[in-house]
């Protein structure tokens, strides 16, 4: 039935497309071009630095190390910028160790210092085999894990233990610094997943073979090993005992107690029952130090009391930011504890990223995409200051409830604009609740959260987030009287059955499905699916567009454009969406492609994007919108009128690629952003270009690169100000321009 009701839809528009206004008349056109600057002010929200001075909280931290007066030295997998390794003293990024990133260069998951070096835990690839180079790159299908050793006082200084080919050479003197110690297949994963040291010893394990090897700190050569079950990061005590992560890989890490040389103690810590240790530390009382990743997310104190160990105190709230209201941030309120360090002066510094480390064979941690935060607390418990970098591949989308309220991926933030530049945000809800709701897709479809739009619905506000590939479609509702800040799983409609999508427990294979969380308990199960049914297969596209009514629209390439109508909402509190109540339209004149289609539902208007036989799909950028937008009236009445079209800029052969890779309609206003991050702003009403909106000196007149394909929405105030949020690839946060048309 809906087979042969789909067929009659199509040969109807297909009908009318010929002969209404889509076609029959010559709407005006006009070519974009580079207009003038617009008056506008750059702020950003979710990194506590804006790069006007150089500086940015990285997004990710997974390891930490702490000196004697209070600096911190951390590593991680990835920064977007390359500041895998960064340094923070007193709530200022200090600088990074560089070399850690590109060229075949990546980061780790430890960090250890002496008096002289700071050893980071990288590894060096070969670019798939185009980085050749003996000595200073692996052989082509291999990959090192190894230790990087630089100078304390400058990391970006390398610190070479072996000759250097090439004085004039960073990559040569690079190498010369690299101790490797695992030379594997680059299909293997084989990191260093613990450092310590001191000015005689270097500890470094290896969990995937099961070893702790020691070196000689200046010689950097390997002086003896000694067996552990998958060990992880270590922590080296003043008696020269070594405390060891154990088991990381297995999901239930443990901890254990060395003497230098390697043999095991047989004491331990009494660890609670349900505690995750992932990071072990010793304060200079002789405490050791343990963050508990577990459902407590706090910092355990243990001290040698008679000969033994006994838990002497915590820091943080039981359940972190779980606890109390859901998803609410705040000092002591921990959320995916990663590392933990303290200096001479008692003060205790803890890492955090969303989740936790992941050390499994799998890949990258996903809490580069679920941001870090590095906090230091005095030893009354008084949080002294914290850098975070919260978001990455990332949009915003103002909270359609609370005008002053922005929904990103999986977070939520609050402005006063009052406030300077760069400090009108607060960070004010975490989304995703992982022991609550462990099926949450968040944590295991893809590795970052998504891109927002919101709506308010029938009083209710629904959040939709887009994949960084434009995928698939994830639905969330909220309940804040039972829980907070959770945005609650509450539909799914899915894409290719690719590896991600199959992830999801009691999924049909094959992908192109339909889920909808009837029972209201945010789980997967099987009899919740709905197979597409409409037979055509609805996977691929770039367009994913949820209008103010709730309908959703998505764009397929050449197969045309998908309208999911809102059904109201089912008993649980979910939005009713089905494939019995989809509409179908072929591929309006002029375009054989349409990559994106924003319907305005305030004037029944569809503002389409794509390609046509005048201005064909090259390869060059895949997630851009199309070259040419076409604003078509009275879309809904089956003879839509064809109001204007507009060439966008375009050109491959410019430096940076000159392109739009995202659009949004609000207000007066449709706002098209290229990937090098300028907004070009067109009046809706006849398609002109007003100007354009370029990154200002706050943020150092520069932009990441937009690397998806909703990264850009638009916000229109009571007062006429329109607030432009646009996903800045680079340096952990969203950029957030204020503009005021005359």
């Amino acid at each position: 039935m809906i087979r042969s009701l789909l067929a009659g839809v199509l040969y109807a528009f297909a009908s009318f497309v010929t002969m209404s206004g889509a076609s029959a008349q010559t709407p005006s056109a006009s070519v974009a071009s580079g207009g003038a600057p617009l008056k506008v002010q750059t702020s950003w929200i979710g990194n506590s630095f804006g790069f006007g001075d150089g500086s940015w909280t990285q997004i990710n931290i997974t390891a930490i190390a702490v000196t004697p007066d209070g600096k911190v030295y951390t590593d991680s997998p990835w920064d977007e910028s390359g500041a895998e390794a960064g340094i923070y003293k007193d709530g200022k990024m200090l600088g990074y160790a560089n070399g850690t990133h590109g060229w075949g260069n990546g980061g780790g998951n430890a960090v250890a210092l002496n008096h002289r070096y700071a050893f980071i835990a990288v590894t060096v690839g070969t670019e798939r085999g185009h980085l050749v180079g003996k000595g200073v790159w692996p052989e082509k299908g291999h990959q090192w894990y190894g230790v990087t050793r630089r100078a304390l006082a400058e990391p970006q200084r390398t610190a070479p233990f072996q000759p250097v080919a090439n004085a004039a050479d960073p990559r040569a003197r690079l190498a010369a610094s690299f101790l490797i110690v695992n030379d594997v297949a680059s299909d293997t994963h084989s990191e260093v997943t613990g450092l310590a040291a001191n000015d005689t010893m270097l500890y470094v394990a290896s969990a995937a073979t099961d070893r702790v090897d020691l070196y000689d700190p200046e010689s950097m050569q390997r002086k003896s090993s000694f067996d552990v079950h998958q060990p992880g990061h270590l922590a080296l005590g003043a008696d020269g005992t070594l405390w060891v992560l154990t088991d990381i890989l297995d999901g239930k890490p443990k901890l254990a107690h060395y003497s230098a040389t390697g043999q095991k103690l047989d004491d331990t810590l009494p660890l609670p029952a349900d505690s995750v240790p992932v990071d072990v530390a010793i304060d200079a009382q002789g405490r050791v130090l343990i963050a508990d990743n577990g459902p407590r997310q706090q910092v355990l104190f243990f001290t040698k009391q008679g000969g033994r160990y006994a838990a002497s105190g915590t820091l943080g709230e039981r359940g972190g930011i779980f606890s109390g209201v859901a998803g609410r941030p705040g000092p002591q309120r921990f959320n995916g504890l990663t590392a933990v360090g303290a200096d001479a002066r008692g003060n205790v510094y803890v890492a955090s990223n969303g989740l936790g480390p992941n050390f499994a064979p799998a890949g990258t941690s996903l809490g580069a995409g679920l941001g870090a935060t590095l906090e230091s607390y005095a030893p009354d418990g008084k949080r002294l200051w914290n850098v975070e970098g919260l978001l990455f591949v990332d949009g915003a989308w103002i909270d359609p409830a609370r005008p002053n309220s922005v929904y990103t991926g999986n977070k939520r933030f609050e402005l006063d604009l009052s406030k300077p530049a760069g400090q009108q945000w607060t960070y004010a809800g975490f989304l995703s609740n992982r022991f609550k709701y462990p099926e949450d897709p968040v944590f295991h479809v893809d590795q970052w959260p998504g891109l927002p739009i919101a709506r308010q619905l029938k009083g209710r506000t629904i959040l939709y987030l887009t994949d960084m590939y434009s995928d698939h479609l994830k639905i969330y509702r909220f309940d804040a009287a039972r829980d907070g800040e959770t945005a609650i799983p509450s539909g799914y409609i899915a894409g290719r059955g690719l590896r991600d999508v199959n992830a999801i427990p009691d999924a049909p294979p094959g992908g192109d499905w339909m889920w909808r969380d009837t029972n209201g308990n945010g789980r997967f199960e099987a009899d919740e699916f709905a197979r597409n049914s409409s037979g055509t297969r609805l996977i691929g596209g770039w367009g994913w567009w949820v209008d103010t009514a709730g309908d959703i629209w998505h764009t397929v390439d050449a197969k045309g454009i998908y309208r999911f109508h809102f059904g109201g909402f089912d008993k649980a509190g979910n939005p009713v969406y089905s494939y019995d109540d989809m509409k179908s339209y072929p591929l309006p004149a002029p375009f054989n492609q349409v990559h994106r289609a924003v319907y305005d539902a305030s004037t029944d208007s569809l503002y389409a994007t794509g390609y046509t036989d005048d201005a064909p799909y090259q390869k060059p950028q895949w997630k851009e919108v199309g070259r040419v937008l076409v604003r078509y009236d009275k879309w809904s009445s089956g003879r839509p009128d064809a109001r204007y079209t507009v060439k966008l800029p375009w050109d491959t052969n410019a430096k940076p690629l000159v392109t739009i890779i995202g659009v949004t309609v609000e207000g007066q206003y449709v706002f098209a952003v290229e990937p090098a991050g300028i907004v070009h702003v067109f009046d809706k009403q006849r398609g002109n270009e007003v100007g354009v909106i370029k990154p200002g000196p706050e943020v150092g007149g520069a932009s990441g690169w937009v690397d998806v394909a909703n990264g850009i929405s638009a916000a229109r105030r009571s007062d006429g100000e329109y607030l432009v949020f646009v996903e800045e690839d680079a340096r952990g946060k969203v950029m957030m321009y204020r503009w005021k048309p005359a």
